[in-house]
């Protein structure tokens, strides 16, 4: 039996995480929303206290989603996003684990730290509009460079409604990876 290591653990979980978060928020009342807000940022206080970082705000807002965003903002949090946002996805799966389960209930969160996430989607959704616009012009697929769920998940977001093209997922573990091929 194959051993999987913590960060193939947190890909799959938050591959999971990423592909239940394509259901509807409808249904959630303001209380509820409010609960998990107030719950996360409890929880990301709390860890984020182990990286001896100083003082944090953490922003709330409602994403293009609908899911909630909670943004963390200080000084020198660099080590809170870690090499290529590897650490922030970590802390992210284990916000969204820990209060879904103090809640009882899940609801689609995102935590970023100073934009990062917001930057890398601004470049993420530049990738995919290259690649669908070199798959309409050429007619053959493009496969993109591995990427994480939550890369891959802005990728099919940003060309579904791309009508030259479609999206899949290839690939296993790390080298999953989107391919973007004509219709």
């Amino acid at each position: 039996m194959e051993e999987k290591n913590v960060s193939q653990e947190v890909d799959e979980q938050l591959e999971s995480e990423v592909s239940d978060g394509a259901e509807s928020e409808a249904g959630f009342t303001d209380e509820q929303i409010d609960a998990v807000a107030d719950t996360a940022m409890s929880v990301i206080k709390d860890l984020v206290s182990y990286f001896e970082v100083g003082d944090i705000a953490i922003d709330e807002y409602e994403g293009d989603e609908g899911e909630l965003i909670l943004d963390i903002t200080g000084d020198d949090l660099a080590v809170l996003i870690g090499r290529h946002g590897r650490t922030l996805d970590s802390l992210q799966f284990m916000v969204s684990a820990i209060t879904t389960r103090k809640l009882g209930y899940r609801y689609p969160l995102v935590v970023d730290v100073e934009g990062y996430k917001s930057r890398q989607r601004q470049k993420l959704e530049d990738i995919a509009y290259n690649a669908a616009e070199r798959v309409a012009e050429q007619g053959h697929s493009v496969k993109l460079r591995p990427m994480s769920p939550y890369e891959r998940r802005i990728i099919h977001l940003t060309l579904r409604d791309y009508d030259a093209v479609e999206t899949f997922s290839e690939g296993e573990g790390r080298a999953r990876r989107v391919v973007v091929a004509p219709l």
